[in-house]
């Protein structure tokens, strides 16, 4: 694969280049190309110019393109409007251009139709995309390509304008011609076609955690239960005005989402509070504001670009961020990517969002940088990836960094701390209703219980179950107060089991001693009877190893509207006595 470069200045001057690289084709005997315009002109009828030059001079040759936030060409910045042509090399390699409509077409259709495509052919190995800012969310286009076969990578980025905070963008290739709402779906691949693809962000978490409470889809509307923008009040001092958008660029949201790091910019600030993002967010997720650090940033360029060197590409397309192009204003707009400029020859763009699609699934990343590395055939001796070449100058960290990574560090110091208060707390709120030898919820508690299912008697019924331990004072007098507690704990680990396996219904608490409470809510006399009788048994086969065999005595009774605690409790114990005096190991219902 090759790869060659054309500014144009304007069509005389465009259709001079191209008639020489047409005549360079013919003596080479090229025939299988592809012409990539990027453009940060939105005019139709410029775009169209350039489309028709291409035409005169390469009437067979498929072309495809978008406007943009900047071009890049060999990692630097390059004029309005570049056309790229790539030239492959081999005959298996092969491509295919998709323009869909999203005005005349659903997502689902869409989808559908590529992933359709991509089984109808097998030689595809990665998708290129190029796509007009999104009216909505892109959430359901990046769900709907889960089916694409796992082999095929896929990447691109949104198309958009020199000025960052328009919603202006366009599309256009050969025979679909110029669309300002529509998806350039590019498949390459081949026998002998190779790609990989990463991405990288460089951002850090800033302070500390917020859980979505409250979301729509893109919208954002809660985080710990307040309105989204509040944080960005609180925090940053942002105002809810016309510039929220570019304010925000360098504060996007940091989360985990299939189990990649997504960078996620706020699209717009509403009347409401809440906050429209380019994508969903689920409620549940856990989010933070980050922080852009270009020591953190360096440091990840240099790792990855050593990968894409050794991979030994034949070529690199890039989609940068234009948030990213605004946060090195302090250098030149490709400053990041100057490691990658050794490596092989590289096109691309600065993107209002980018894709990739990484573990099997698709996301749409905000201020990230991905970078796809292809090539034909083996790999090739390829340079040493170089480092930043102003590395050195970030050795010393500006102190607006140090601030970030001391508000981070104690932050999660902070949560740490409310992370064990909690604990702590949860432990004490238990202490006070656990009876500490069993496990079971105390006297107090299965009492609270009892009193608030007696509020509620006649919208739902309940019986009760009380249970005592047969001759236990002879366990202790015989084995010890130690064995006594290990058979308490038995019969406390049968109705833990019972509680359990009817966790809504069951309330199982220590009355006393050896006796014990259950709260059958939903439950009538009869049912309660019966599974008191299984505890019964399975208590009497129960093994204690230092003790013979034990029983237990149950008494059962049932709810009724105009019951006390204190005439219920009765009742259930009057019960519990005439099991105790009818011969013992056994339930009687009163």
């Amino acid at each position: 694969m090759k790869q060659f470069r054309f500014e144009y200045q304007n069509s005389e001057s465009f259709a001079e280049k191209l008639s020489d690289f047409q005549k360079e084709c013919d003596s080479a005997n090229i025939k299988t190309k592809l012409f990539q315009i990027y453009s940060e002109v939105l005019e139709a009828d410029v775009i169209r110019e350039v489309c028709d030059v291409i035409e005169q001079f390469f009437p067979d040759t498929p072309y495809m393109g978008c406007s943009t936030s900047g071009n890049i060409i060999d990692c630097q910045l390059s004029g309005n409007i570049t056309v790229v042509c790539t030239v492959f090399e081999l005959p298996t390699t092969q491509f295919r251009i998709f323009q869909y409509d999203l005005s005349k077409e659903p997502v689902e259709k869409i989808t559908e139709r590529i992933v359709e495509e991509t089984e109808e052919n097998p030689w595809v190995k990665a998708i290129e995309m190029f796509f007009t800012i999104p009216e909505g969310s892109t959430t359901r286009f990046c769900d709907g390509l889960k089916n694409v076969r796992e082999d095929i990578q896929i990447f691109g980025g949104v198309a958009c304008s020199d000025d960052i905070t328009s919603d202006d963008s366009c599309v256009f290739s050969k025979g679909a011609g110029f669309s300002e709402h529509s998806i350039l779906i590019l498949f390459y691949g081949g026998e002998a076609f190779h790609v990989d693809s990463i991405n990288v962000t460089g951002w850090k978490p800033l302070g500390r955690k917020f859980h979505v409470t409250k979301s729509d889809g893109s919208i954002l509307q809660e985080l710990d239960g307040i309105p989204a923008y509040d944080v960005y009040r609180k925090y940053l001092n942002i105002k809810n005005d016309e510039n929220f958008f570019y304010n925000t660029l360098e504060f996007p949201l940091f989360y985990e989402h299939n189990d990649t790091t997504i960078l996620r910019t706020p699209v717009a600030s509403n009347a409401d509070g809440s906050i429209t993002m380019t994508s969903d967010i689920d409620i549940g997720s856990v989010v933070r504001i980050s922080y852009g650090d270009p020591g953190t940033i360096v440091e990840s360029i240099k790792a990855d670009s050593q990968k894409i060197s050794d991979f030994g590409p034949d070529l690199l397309h890039i989609f940068s961020c234009a948030a990213r192009r605004t946060f090195w204003t302090s250098k030149e707009p490709t400053y990041e990517i100057g490691p990658f400029k050794e490596i092989s020859p590289s096109s691309g763009f600065f993107s209002h969002g980018e894709f990739l699609r990484t573990n099997g699934n698709l996301n749409q990343h905000n201020v990230t940088l991905v970078i796809a590395a292809m090539r034909e055939g083996e790999k090739k001796a390829s340079a040493e990836a170089k480092g930043s070449p102003a590395a050195d100058s970030l050795s010393k960290v500006p102190l607006v960094s140090r601030l970030a990574t001391f508000i981070s560090v104690t932050s999660l110091e902070l949560e740490e701390m409310n992370r064990k208060l909690e604990f702590a707390n949860e432990k004490l709120k238990m202490a006070a209703i656990i009876d500490g030898l069993t496990g079971l919820y105390n006297r107090k508690e299965i009492q609270s219980r009892i009193e608030q299912a007696l509020l509620e008697v006649g919208q739902e019924k309940f019986s009760l179950v009380m249970l005592d331990i047969d001759n236990f004072k002879q366990v202790n007098d015989t084995y010890g107060h130690q064995e006594g507690d290990s058979v308490i704990v038995g019969l406390a680990n049968i109705l833990q089991n019972e509680r359990t396996e009817r966790r809504r219904n069951v309330s199982s608490g220590r009355w006393g001693g050896e006796e014990f409470m259950m709260l059958l809510q939903g439950t009538e006399a009869s049912s309660a009877a019966y599974i008191a009788d299984l505890i019964r048994q399975c208590f009497a086969n129960t093994d204690f190893p230092a003790v013979r065999p034990q029983t237990v005595s149950l008494g059962v009774t049932q709810a009724k509207e105009d019951d006390t605690l204190d005439t219920l409790c009765t009742r259930v114990d009057m019960a519990l006595y005439k099991a105790k005096k009818s011969g013992k190991n056994r339930v009687v219902v009163i």
